[in-house]
């Protein structure tokens, strides 16, 4: 996909016209190529800023990179607002930056917030269409925030699933994601942890949890695992045990290592850098990807800045070739 932006003026892609022009479809295609691009070496993420500012308990930082295949180069500023629910805005709050990358100008502002969800979603998606067996049937979520649903659409176009089942710290939560499986007409189910990793084929966690939510002797043979949660130090959904029993795969080493669901794993010495495989040497096909049918499978989503920016550059090329950029003068 050439995701390219036309340089001619300096536009605007808001929130509302984002979600008008850009597809789940757009968004996977985006993420992959772009994590194929990383694995070769074609394209990097630089390093991330990421710190709390001592107001209204925020976080805030800078993810950005280039990716040379596509031509893509910026930066997502945003952050975490924990208050803003009750304000009603999303707690999750960023705009993403392109410039050309021949003449350094800015080229396009793009509203992050649906973007993030979006590419969030493409990435444990990619994972499950890479790594999840051909004919895994139950859907687990952890987790029924805001994202969980970006993340059950976008994982039900990967496998012929029949039936989800969820576990959330606030039960109250899962009545809204169990409507978005009616809607997907698949069978819905709220059930314990321990019971969920029992039926599930695929698992996805997508919390803010800071301990272990699923243990590794609670996990099936076969299963795959999409951490989606943890993008800061600190943060933890899984038992590290689980790295030590699964095949590891990551959208990039170095945040896994260091600030993903793999930090405490690697602090634990359970493995090392080098137990770690790109999901883009899967798609690039330098990588087998899953080794066996009873494998255990677990891809890190980190969660990299080379995603907000193939997403935000494929809805900024749509935007202005429907016509729905508002043109900027700086």
């Amino acid at each position: 996909m050439d995701t390219q932006v036309n340089t001619q003026g300096v536009v605007m892609v808001g929130e509302d016209i984002c979600k008008q022009v850009i597809s789940r479809a757009d968004a996977f295609a985006a993420v992959e190529q772009v994590f194929g691009a990383m694995a070769r070496g074609d394209a990097y993420n630089f390093p991330v800023v990421r710190e709390a500012i001592g107001h209204a308990d925020a976080l805030y930082g800078f993810k950005g990179g280039f990716d040379r295949a596509g031509l893509t180069l910026g930066l997502k500023a945003g952050g975490y607002w924990p208050g803003n629910a009750d304000k009603g805005l999303t707690n999750h709050q960023s705009t993403v930056c392109l410039f050309d990358p021949d003449t350094g100008q800015l080229v396009a502002l793009v509203g992050g917030n649906y973007l993030t969800a979006l590419r969030t979603a493409a990435s444990s998606a990619i994972s499950v269409a890479h790594l999840a067996r051909p004919d895994a049937k139950v859907l687990g979520m952890i987790g029924a925030g805001h994202q969980s649903a970006f993340q059950l659409r976008a994982a039900a176009e990967q496998r012929d699933f029949d039936k989800v089942v969820a576990w959330n710290p606030h039960p109250d939560m899962l009545p809204a994601l169990g409507k978005v499986a009616e809607e997907l007409g698949l069978d819905f189910e709220a059930v314990s942890q321990q019971d969920l990793a029992a039926q599930s084929d695929v698992i996805i966690t997508i919390t803010s949890a800071h301990q272990p939510l699923l243990m590794a002797d609670w996990v099936k043979p076969g299963t795959h695992i999409a951490c989606m949660g943890t993008d800061t130090k600190g943060k933890q959904e899984v038992d590290p045990a689980l790295f030590g029993v699964a095949q590891v795969f990551t959208d990039e080493i170095a945040q896994s290592v260091s600030i993903g669901e793999a930090q405490h794993a690697v602090a634990e010495s359970v493995i090392g850098e080098r137990d770690i495989t790109p999901i883009g040497a899967v798609i690039n096909g330098t990588h087998a990807g899953r080794g066996s049918a009873e494998a255990i499978t677990l891809f890190d989503g980190t969660g990299v800045g080379l995603q907000d920016l193939a997403v935000a550059s494929v809805a900024a090329r749509l935007a202005r070739e429907k016509g729905l950029a508002t043109p900027l003068s700086l």
